[in-house]
C-alpha cells in the first residue's frame, strides 16, 4: 500500500474516531439545553421554604459513557429543571448558608442527582444519609442530595436520575435554604 493511502486510511479512522466521541459527548447531559420540567426563580430569603417540584427521575443514558465521568446512573441529555437563584432585594444571600437541592423519590427507584451549579462546575450524589423531617419525610434510603454552602448566585441546572436504566419514575425535587438534610455532598466551604 502507498503511503498516501496509509496515510488516507489513518486520517478516515481518526475521522471516524472523533465523529463516535463526538456522538457520546452529544447525548450526554448538556445544560445548554432547554429544560424537561420548566424553570423558576428563587431570590434569597424565598418563601415558602421549601419549593417543590413535582417530577420524573431516570433516563437512558449512561453515565458512564459521558466525560466528565460524575458517577453511575441514567439520566436524560436535557436538564430536568432549571433554577435562577437571585440575590434577597438587599444583596444577599441563604439567611442560613446554604442551599440544598434534594431528590425524593415517591415510587421504588434508587435517585440520583447532578446539579451544574453557576460557575460551571458539576456535582453528583446517590444515596444521601438523610432523616425524615416534618418538611419533607425521606421514606426509601436511596434518596439524594447536594448542599452548596455559601451558595453563588445564577443559574443551577439539575438532572433528576436513576441508578438503574429507568424512565418517568414519579420524584420531587425539594429546593431548601434550610439544611433539613444530612447530605453526603457539601460545597463550597
Amino acid at each position: 500500500m502507498s503511503f498516501i493511502k496509509r496515510l488516507m486510511s489513518r486520517a478516515m479512522v481518526a475521522v471516524l474516531a472523533l465523529t463516535a466521541t463526538a456522538t457520546v459527548a452529544a447525548a450526554c447531559p448538556n445544560w445548554n439545553n432547554p429544560t424537561v420540567f420548566g424553570s423558576h426563580t428563587l431570590q434569597a430569603g424565598f418563601l415558602p421554604d421549601p419549593y417543590i417540584r413535582n417530577l420524573t427521575a431516570g433516563g437512558r443514558i449512561d453515565l458512564r459513557n459521558c466525560s466528565p465521568y460524575l458517577g453511575p446512573g441514567f439520566v436524560v441529555a436535557r436538564p430536568d429543571f432549571r433554577l435562577q437563584y437571585r440575590p434577597s432585594p438587599t444583596g444577599g444571600t441563604s439567611p442560613t448558608g446554604t442551599l440544598t437541592f434534594a431528590l425524593q423519590a415517591t415510587s421504588n427507584v434508587d435517585t440520583i442527582l447532578i446539579v451544574n451549579a453557576p460557575d460551571g462546575t458539576w456535582y453528583y450524589n446517590d444515596d444521601t444519609r438523610s432523616w425524615p423531617t416534618r418538611a419533607v419525610p425521606f421514606t426509601n434510603g436511596f434518596d439524594s442530595s447536594i448542599t452548596f454552602t455559601n451558595p453563588l448566585i445564577g443559574q443551577y441546572d439539575v438532572w433528576t436520575g436513576s441508578y438503574n436504566r429507568s424512565s418517568n419514575n414519579p420524584a420531587r425535587l425539594i429546593v431548601t435554604e434550610y439544611n433539613q438534610y444530612a447530605s453526603t455532598v457539601s460545597v463550597r466551604d
